[in-house]
Order: C-alpha cells, then structure tokens, then sequence
C-alpha cells in the first residue's frame, strides 16, 4: 500500500521520477483519496509545469473541503504566482538588452464570450495585479481595447502569458502600423478593370490598377466633425463666454487593404470626387437587388437614417458597388474602439492620419481611425502566416 508520506519524502529528495510512480500507484489504490490530486499538483510545480500544477490545484479548491489540504492549496496557488511574477520580470529585464525591443508598442484585448468572461477576469486580474472589479469592466464581447502600452518587448512577454491563459490579444509596434502605404482615392477611373486616381502622403498624384481579388478587407469608421460655438451661461458675468466644440456630423471613411502591395486604399466621402471617373449613380441602379441582399438591406436601412444630400447619395451608392465586388471581411467597430484610445493623445499625436477632413483644429478621431486600420491589417497577415 502506497504510503502519502512516501510520495512527500520523494518530492523532498527531488527524485520525481519516484514521486510520479508512487503517485500513479496511490491512483490505482485510493483514487478517491483526496491527498492524490494535492500531490500531483505538488509534482507540476516542482517539475516547473506551472500551468498543470496551477490548473490542479484551482481544481483541488472546488472539489475538496479537507481544511489541511485546502490550506496547502492556497500556499501552492501563491508560490505559483510569486514565481510567474519573478519569470516574468526577468523575461522583461532580458528583453530590454535588445534595441528592437524598446520600440513603442500597444497590447489589444479582443473580445472575450460571456461564457469565458468569468476566467478571463481572474486571469488577467491574476496577471496585471488589479481588482476583479476593473478586470470585469475592461472586458468587452465585441471589437477591441487598447489594454496596454509600452516597449513591445514587455507588451509581447504579457502577450504570450494572456494567451496561454486562454485570453484572446495581439500586439503590433507603431512603427510597422506607420510601415504600411496609405493612398487617398481621389476618385475611381475604372470598375472592371478597378483603377483609382490617388494621392500617396507627399500629395502626389496618380493612378493605381489592382485586381479586386487583392482586396483582403475593408475598414469602415465614422469621424466626428465638430463646429466651435461660442458657450454662455446666465450664472457667468454677461461678458464671459467660453468657446466650445460640439458634434456637427460625420465624415465616413472605407479602407480597402491589400496586403500583398503593403498599401491600403482610403477613400472619405469627404474627398471623393463624385463627379469624376465612375458614374456610382447609373452603376448602382445596375445592380440586380438579391446580388447582395444582407448588404442591400443593411444600405437601405442607412439610407432612411442619414439625410438624402447628393454627397451621401453617392456615397451609399459606392459602398453598393463593393458589396458587390467584394467579399471580405468588413471591420465596422472602429467607434467602441476609438472610446478605448482617445485618451492616449501623446501616442496619437506620433500617427499621422492620411485623413483628408476639413477641420480648422487637430483631433485624435482622425489618427485613432488610422490606428484601427493598421491594427486590422496587420492582424489579417498575422492570421495568415
């Protein structure tokens, strides 16, 4: 008969490969023996299988009452994390003696699913050292958050640790998303065989023929467009007023990305020249009705919402023509997005937006949306390799 103390003196001796025969046999013998799962667990950590041992023994305290054990448990679960910690920051220390990895970086969190909500909060919690209070309210189940900034090579060690967690994230340096070639579409010269008319971030320009097939997404966002008006308020002197932006409109803005060229398309119903090139208008009416009719639908319902000017007439008439030429995939969550990084004006102020908007002043929107679509274009080629 297997003697508990047996397997304890094994482990002390550091002779694991005793201590794992003495503990496949005490399996066989009692398995309802609660002391079997706490020395297994014991074996992982010891063994350097932190995420086995860690798993096992989180399992230990929702199956077992034994206050002796549990107590033993609780020490093991925080031996663990003092050790990740400690492994962590020595990976942290190491990856500072190289240049590259100082370069400046963000950490996204995607969405994670109600059911594995619960996990992912005490994980991350576990991780980053916050209260499951925050954890929870950082958490979102559609599109992404700017969870962290910093030199990639710290962002990337936290990465890696998030993802064997079981926490969907990735991690991208501003410099490779500032890599990727922006041309702004002045307007289409052809459909069939698609060429545009651009500018490229010197203003220069030209022409640009691609074949539809190179089109591996889209990325559709809405601005802001602010007014400044002049503010009072009847519990101010009457000569004190204050200037203030409100919200105005929206500027729409479509990216068309093709990796295989490193560029992206950006075309603004700001900037487009309707009247030049393709008529969208007399095409438009072409389009058979079912080609597309989730698509169709989803038009028709924003037509009735946004005013029938000429401008977003023909606007909604263009996005019909890529619903028709293209099927990919369409990134539409840049606003939920935008609310997770406009604070972080010192790092948008280093992105230049590409974004042809009239604005007597700056603002972060227009970055924040080039930001977006560099993010969802390196993610796709990650996802591709």
């Amino acid at each position: 008969m297997t003697d508990i103390n047996q397997i304890a003196a094994a482990l002390e001796s550091k002779d694991y490969k005793q201590a794992a025969q003495l503990i496949k046999q005490l399996q066989k013998e009692s398995p309802e023996n609660p002391w079997v799962q706490y020395y297994m667990a014991r074996y992982y950590e010891l063994t350097n299988n932190l995420e086995k041992a860690q798993t096992t023994y989180k399992q230990i305290l929702r199956d077992i009452t034994n206050p002796k054990i549990v107590s033993q448990t609780r020490q093991g679960i925080q031996r663990i994390e003092t050790a990740q910690q400690n492994l962590r920051q020595q990976a942290i220390q190491t990856a500072k003696n190289d240049p590259s990895n100082l370069e400046p970086g963000l950490l996204i969190l995607e969405p994670v699913s109600p059911e594995k909500k619960a996990a992912a909060v005490q994980n991350i919690s576990r991780i980053f050292k916050i209260d499951a209070y925050t954890t929870r309210m950082q958490i979102q189940s559609r599109g992404w958050r700017l969870y962290k900034t910093g030199p990639i090579g710290e962002l990337r060690i936290y990465g890696q640790e998030l993802l064997n967690a079981g926490i969907p994230v990735f991690w991208a340096t501003l410099s490779d998303i500032q890599k990727i070639q922006i041309f702004r579409v002045q307007h289409f010269q052809s459909l069939t065989s698609p060429a545009v008319v651009c500018k490229d971030k010197l203003s220069r320009l030209g022409a640009i023929e691609f074949n539809w097939s190179e089109v591996t997404q889209r990325v559709e966002g809405l601005l802001p467009m602010f007014i400044e008006i002049m503010d009072y308020s009847p519990h101010r002197r009457k000569d004190q007023f204050r200037h203030r932006e409100i919200r105005q409109d929206y500027a729409q803005i479509c990216d068309l990305h093709i990796p295989s060229r490193n560029c992206i398309l950006r075309i603004s119903d700001q900037s487009y020249e309707f009247q030049q090139g393709v008529d969208f208008t007399q095409i438009s009416a072409d389009i058979p009705a079912l080609a597309h009719p989730k698509n169709q639908k989803s038009r028709s319902q924003k037509s009735k919402q946004i005013p029938q000017s000429t401008t977003r007439i023909n606007w909604n008439h263009l996005l019909e023509i890529l619903d028709q030429k293209l099927d990919v995939t369409v990134w539409s969550e840049f606003t939920s997005f935008a609310e997770t990084v406009i604070d972080y004006t010192q790092m948008l102020s280093k992105i230049e937006s590409h974004i042809e908007v009239e604005r007597k002043s700056e603002t972060p929107w227009d970055p924040a949306f080039q930001l977006y679509s560099g993010l969802a274009f390196l993610r796709h080629q990650e996802n591709r390799e």
